[in-house]
């Protein structure tokens, strides 16, 4: 079901639940207590994020509210009102990516791919906080978000390349600079 569809059908249900997703409002009917990841997922049609553990554990369905990585299979939808959120999606597209995901996808850093929304948008919150981190940074950071695939190595390229894709972004278009 499409964003505009699921505004329309909730917009007089007294369960109905109004977010900010990648910089557009959108209303869901859901329980207050659902996970963000499902209504995401289910309501909304964003794939980034992935279900893993369940448990908040490893990472792969990792967002960013109000510019912080954070595990939406354990926060309720509600803890999502009034702050933006941002996936996967909303960093950019296959045919205009982020910097974060031209520096994955320049370093081949995935496998099977399914811990990748998690990596990047950790690494998205990371450079966000700090735009040139040392290498002790962002292992600190990566540290709970597991791949079971092996590209560790592949994903510290990528994580420092994308530091570099960031500030290249900020100096050609210091206006935009917010955005990223």
């Amino acid at each position: 079901m499409n964003r505009h569809a699921v505004a329309a059908s909730a917009a007089d249900h007294p369960d109905t639940i109004s977010l900010s997703v990648n910089g557009q409002a959108c209303a869901v009917v859901a329980d207050a207590a659902t996970p963000l990841l499902l209504v995401l997922r289910n309501d909304l049609g964003l794939n980034g994020p992935k279900y893993g553990c369940g448990l908040g554990e490893c990472g792969a369905c990792t967002v960013l509210i109000d510019g912080v990585a954070a595990r939406s299979c354990v926060i309720p939808v509600k803890g999502a009102v009034g702050r933006e959120v941002t996936t996967l999606e909303g960093l950019g597209d296959s045919r205009c990516p982020g910097p974060t995901q031209q520096a994955f996808i320049s370093c081949q850093a995935a496998q099977c791919g399914y811990c990748l929304n998690g990596m990047i948008m950790t690494v998205e919150a990371l450079l966000r906080r700090h735009p040139n981190p040392s290498e002790t940074m962002i292992r600190q950071e990566l540290r709970h978000n597991l791949c079971r695939c092996g590209t560790h190595l592949e994903i510290l390229e990528a994580a420092r390349e994308a530091a570099v894709l960031r500030a290249q972004a900020s100096i050609a278009s210091p206006s935009e600079d917010k955005k990223l």
